[in-house]
């Protein structure tokens, strides 16, 4: 196994677990909101302040920063001058830059744009049925049934907004990743058995 995937995924469409069971399968290490407690080490920037501010657009940085021309102070840390919003942005592309050099699993946070130029690189959106995602997430939250469909579109949005400001791209969109499934139809293990497939292809095709 040399590959690093990469899912983005619907909220409530069991992307996390989907990647959990890969990680598992592989015996690689698993990045969520782990990346968060990595990307806080490396920037000195306090988790919870990273947390808050998790795949959320606020005042946005101009798209040379994602590019890498962004300044460092002298340590070699991101410039503390920078906006907060900012320094936390750059904080998960560096974590996902350093994290990106072994195999891995990385969900959300730009993550298959970030490491677009790593050949070994698997990238996988998630999506899935409103039906069984308010199913999903009504098992994990207290949210009146009424209100499930909504919680689950604004969170989308928010994603797609953060991803769509710093990557360009739309989210999403076939185009733009290896492999789109969705788990209502082919189920979390179904799915599983799909991108392992996928990368096992993918590593034995003569370079």
């Amino acid at each position: 196994m040399k590959s690093v995937i990469t899912i983005g995924r619907e909220f409530g469409s069991g992307g996390r677990e989907i990647g959990k069971r890969l990680a598992e399968l592989y015996g690689i290490p698993f990045y969520d909101k782990e990346l968060l407690e990595q990307a806080a080490k490396d920037s000195g920037i306090c988790e919870e302040l990273i947390v808050r501010h998790d795949e959320s657009v606020t005042n946005s940085i101009l798209f040379s920063l994602v590019m890498g021309t962004y300044p460092l102070s002298p340590d070699g840390r991101i410039n503390p001058e920078i906006p907060l919003n900012q320094r936390i942005f750059l904080a998960q592309f560096d974590a996902i830059r350093k994290l990106g050099k072994r195999p891995c699993v990385i969900v959300g946070r730009c993550a298959d744009y970030v490491l677009s130029d790593c050949d070994n690189r698997v990238s996988v959106f998630i999506t899935g049925n409103m039906f069984e995602k308010k199913r999903r997430i009504g098992e994990r939250y207290d949210i009146e049934k009424t209100k499930l469909e909504d919680f689950i579109r604004k969170t989308d949005k928010r994603r797609a907004n953060y991803y769509e400001y710093y990557t360009d791209n739309k989210w999403g969109a076939a185009a733009n990743y290896h492999l789109t499934l969705n788990s209502s139809d082919v189920g979390i293990e179904g799915a599983v058995k799909l991108i392992a497939q996928y990368v096992e292809l993918k590593e034995s095709k003569p370079v």
